[in-house]
């Protein structure tokens, strides 16, 4: 389901939907959702008492965008300014990438797999420390942040199509898409399991992500080619708003000939996410969540990224869009 405020503009517009939110609220959401039901019976309980939580608060991360800067190379690596794949001279440690590139480079193109590892020590913390508060947020935005890691355009300077004439494919792919057809998906993503190098783990996601960027664009700009240009789009009601979007049957041509690759990446987020959320377990000692099960107790929530809040921002995300 889409939020009110998914298109924000004055007045009445007709624009292109595109994706303001990384995988779009709905498909995040769900990510974190289906990944509580991937952990082991020491971790269930707990995560299924708090699943509304981790799966509204998924969407965190991306509302700090509207109030923060720096939040928004957290969700992305543009690989390709690098070099090309496999990307063999790219150092994964990031001291040894802010030595060959600087900090600030780093920051400029994206910083999604450290971002993830650094969540993933923060979990291990919050776990050892027994706080429930920033268990559950930490698990929240690293189920953000896996998500993202996952989806082929945000490993890439081109990742809204804006260099091949492509303008709009971010929010076709990783939006429309799961928003038209996720419901019929299959969500049986396997266990958790133990990762051994959650490092390594970030950048294999990425790395993947990368290598499905060619059919990504390519099927996209075959299908321009080919299908009606008057049948491209369509216009539907939102609210008191009309916005202009992909249409059905240019989208679910598209998701055809993609041949299930969006529905294959979520299955992959799900369980990498679980995956994370039970190695910060282990590797925090086992605590027993059962002690932490309150069910009286409420996460504090910042108000400035409340949904009814981001209206002040004129939906304008801060730093680079998507």
């Amino acid at each position: 389901m889409r939020t009110s405020y998914f298109i924000l503009f004055t007045g009445l517009s007709l624009c292109i939907a595109s994706s303001l939110y990384s995988w779009g609220f709905w498909a995040h959401k769900k990510a974190n959702q289906v990944a509580v039901f991937t952990l082991p019976y020491e971790m269930l309980p707990f995560y299924k008492s708090w699943v509304n939580y981790v799966s509204e608060h998924a969407v965190d991360a991306d509302k700090r965008r509207f109030v923060s800067e720096s939040e928004a190379p957290r969700h992305y690596i543009d690989l390709d300014h690098y070099g090309t794949f496999p990307f063999d001279s790219f150092p994964h440690k990031y001291d040894s990438a802010v030595a060959k590139y600087s900090a600030d480079t780093l920051n400029a193109y994206g910083i999604v797999p450290w971002i993830i590892h650094w969540s993933y020590y923060s979990l291990v913390k919050a776990f050892k420390e027994n706080d429930q508060k920033r268990i559950l947020r930490i698990s929240a935005d690293l189920g953000h942040y896996v998500a993202d890691a996952h989806v082929p355009l945000h490993t890439t300077e081109n990742y809204n199509g804006q260099l091949t004439g492509q303008v709009g494919i971010h929010g076709l792919w990783e939006s429309r898409l799961p928003e038209l057809f996720g419901d019929n998906y299959d969500y049986f993503a396997g266990k958790a399991r133990y990762i051994e190098d959650p490092l390594e783990a970030a950048w294999g996601a990425v790395l993947e992500s990368h290598r499905a960027l060619d059919s990504v664009l390519g099927f996209e700009r075959q299908l321009n080619e080919e299908f009606p240009p008057d049948q491209k789009y369509s216009f539907e009601q939102r609210g008191a708003r009309i916005i202009k979007v992909y249409s059905r049957e240019y989208s679910e041509a598209y998701h055809k000939r993609l041949d299930g690759m969006v529905e294959r990446r979520l299955r992959k987020a799900i369980v990498a996410i679980g995956s994370y959320w039970y190695t910060a377990w282990v590797d925090a000692g086992q605590p027993d969540l059962n002690e932490l099960s309150n069910p009286d107790y409420e996460p504090e929530v910042d108000p400035k990224f409340e949904e009814d809040s981001l209206h002040d921002h004129d939906g304008r995300w801060l730093g680079r869009p998507e």
